[in-house]
């Protein structure tokens, strides 16, 4: 796990920006940052950012795009998918793949509330470090 005060790693080949898409920025900035911790923020130029909870992925929501439902799956690294399949209830996003007890990983995958369907991945011992850092 990355101390979240460090400065990011930077290296060739390091996933860094991404764009997603969305008909309504404050309903997807709200959701990602309740869901994960994101960091929202406003750029000099307007546009609505993020930054992961980690500081190592930024990016921005993206108006006039349809929804990314197929293609590159995006999975986000949470400590308890059950606890994070509640919240993603809950602020509006759905569930359309539930976690298959039968899989060697534990995910889900899920819409956003603007029809983005990204993975939700319980990374194994997430929960018992990020206990101990709190």
């Amino acid at each position: 796990m990355t101390d979240s005060k460090a400065a990011p790693r930077y290296r060739t080949g390091k996933i860094c920006y991404l764009e997603i898409p969305s008909t309504d920025l404050a309903v997807s900035a709200q959701f990602y940052q309740r869901v994960f911790g994101w960091h929202v923020r406003q750029r000099g130029d307007g546009s609505t950012a993020f930054d992961d909870s980690v500081g190592e992925v930024s990016g921005s929501w993206i108006l006039g795009r349809p929804p990314a439902t197929s293609g590159i799956q995006v999975h986000i690294m949470v400590a308890d998918i059950a606890t994070t399949i509640e919240a993603i209830i809950a602020a509006g996003g759905a569930i359309t793949q539930p976690v298959n007890p039968d899989a060697g990983e534990v995910y889900a995958l899920f819409s956003d509330p603007t029809g983005n369907v990204l993975g939700a991945y319980q990374q194994p011992g997430l929960a018992e470090t990020e206990a101990q850092m709190a």
